[in-house]
């Protein structure tokens, strides 16, 4: 009865080549007293993801990705090629003072490379999370790593002009919108759609605004160092380059207390130094409003900018504390960093106020 049982067995397996759907799950009979042995087969892995994950169907959004994906490492990889064979033009002479828009534009660079920092490791670690399900997932913390050392030499060397520079920027600012439609596709996809509990709990509408906000600075001051004259307030767009940075990092400011203010509402703002980051920054964009309009007010303004790049600073320690109060603390990093208040979110006030401070410095100029 065994050496049946076995060959009908084996028949079976023979079988499952031609007919392998139909044979998933059933469960085949064995001998009297054996226990039935159910036919299962090795689940599909998708392509890419880690850690690996089941394939459950194949997904339009994944192929869609893969195309992002590679467009966007080619356009990158080549700008970045571009960029290291590329001599940047000096657009302001060797002086002892450095020029207002110059400043400004260091300010705006040094903006970029934090807003880049926390980007890459806050998409790092998320999008691990998410065990990189969509292959788009991939260009985030790459054009992030790109637009950090980018921002870095940028602020080293702001009176150098460079087409590559301002390339960099612009894929910085590209792979943001692209970042910020997927997201919405993940928010709308979920049962319930843009309801509260997929905001607190989906992916972030306002995560991919971070590298955004980074490009806009890089090309502001790109842009402002190639326009500009000689010991002249600068320009952009052909209008005052201080109220237009002004009231672009206003709107800056405005995004990332919003998102603050979403997920300290999810965690019940529990420490009272949570409404900091929900009070604080809009007095300072209220303040720089008022500059815009009176430079009088730029002094105010000033004050109010450094107070909240010094909050996003501390911002990083209070999380890092909250992080160690989950069981395990830093010694199950695995799983409290990836659970736990994100480390790399409070910078990004710390990034908007630096763009912040460079507009204030082209204030005062006029």
């Amino acid at each position: 009865m065994i050496e049946a049982w076995q060959t009908r067995r084996a028949s079976l397996m023979d079988a499952a080549v031609a007919d392998r759907p139909a044979l998933e799950g059933r469960v085949m009979d064995g001998p009297i007293g054996a226990r039935p042995v159910r036919m299962t087969w090795p689940r599909r892995l998708a392509a890419g993801t880690v850690p690996t994950q089941p394939l459950r169907q194949p997904s339009m959004a994944r192929r869609v990705g893969a195309g992002v994906l590679c467009a966007g490492l080619a356009a990158l990889g080549a700008t970045v090629v571009y960029r290291l064979i590329e001599r940047p033009r000096r657009t302001v002479p060797q002086q002892a003072r450095e020029p207002e828009h110059v400043s400004a534009a260091r300010y705006l660079n040094g903006a970029a490379a934090v807003l880049s920092f926390s980007v890459l490791t806050d998409s790092a670690m998320e999008h691990y999370r998410g065990a990189y399900h969509n292959p788009a997932m991939y260009l985030a913390p790459t054009v992030a790593a790109s637009a950090l050392a980018n921002s870095i030499h940028m602020t080293v060397t702001p009176e150098h002009f460079g087409i590559a520079r301002t390339m960099l920027a612009g894929i910085a600012l590209a792979t943001g919108l692209s970042g910020f439609g997927f997201h919405t596709y993940n928010l709308a996809k979920r049962e319930g759609g843009l309801n509260l509990l997929n905001l607190f709990y989906g992916a972030p509408l306002g995560a991919p605004w971070a590298i955004t906000l980074s490009g806009l600075a890089g090309l502001a001051a790109s842009r402002l160092v190639a326009e500009s004259e000689q010991n002249q307030p600068g320009r952009l767009l052909g209008l005052p380059a201080g109220p237009l940075l002004a009231w672009g990092t206003v709107a800056g400011m405005i995004g990332t207390v919003a998102e603050a203010a979403l997920l300290h509402f999810r965690a019940a703002f529990h420490n009272p130094f949570m409404f900091l980051p929900v009070t604080l920054p809009p007095l300072t964009a209220a303040a720089l409003a008022l500059a815009a309009v009176n430079p009088d007010f730029a002094r105010w303004a000033k004050w109010l900018l450094q107070a909240t790049a010094a909050m996003g600073t501390v911002g990083a320690g209070f999380h890092a504390y909250g992080v160690s109060r989950n069981m395990g603390g830093f010694y199950n990093s695995s799983q409290n960093v990836l659970n736990g208040p994100p480390l790399p979110a409070p910078p990004s006030f710390s990034g908007v106020a630096l763009a912040g401070l460079g507009a204030v410095k082209l204030l005062e100029a006029r």
